[in-house]
């Protein structure tokens, strides 16, 4: 699948996107988050307040407990504000 990665999200990880092949076991947003938090020290920066980070499945936005099986796309980002 791909990845995308959004403002300070890709400013730490260092990459705008990337295609990823995670483990079976990680079945979720939230896990997937859990899993590249493991990458490395710019992964894991970018996702150590897990909470804060918002997702989008195939351009939808998703919570974190939404299923990734079947995802082609999947962007993460730091909450936005505006007016």
């Amino acid at each position: 699948m791909k990845v995308l990665y959004f403002a300070w999200v890709r400013e730490r990880v260092g990459v705008p996107e990337e295609e990823i092949s995670p483990p079976r076991e990680v079945a979720t947003v939230g896990e997937l988050i859990a899993w590249l938090a493991q990458r490395d020290e710019g992964y894991g920066a970018a996702f150590e307040n897990a909470g804060a980070i918002r997702a989008a499945i195939d351009k939808a936005h998703a919570p974190h407990d939404a299923p990734i099986a079947g995802a082609r796309e999947i962007a993460f980002f730091p909450p936005m504000t505006g007016g």
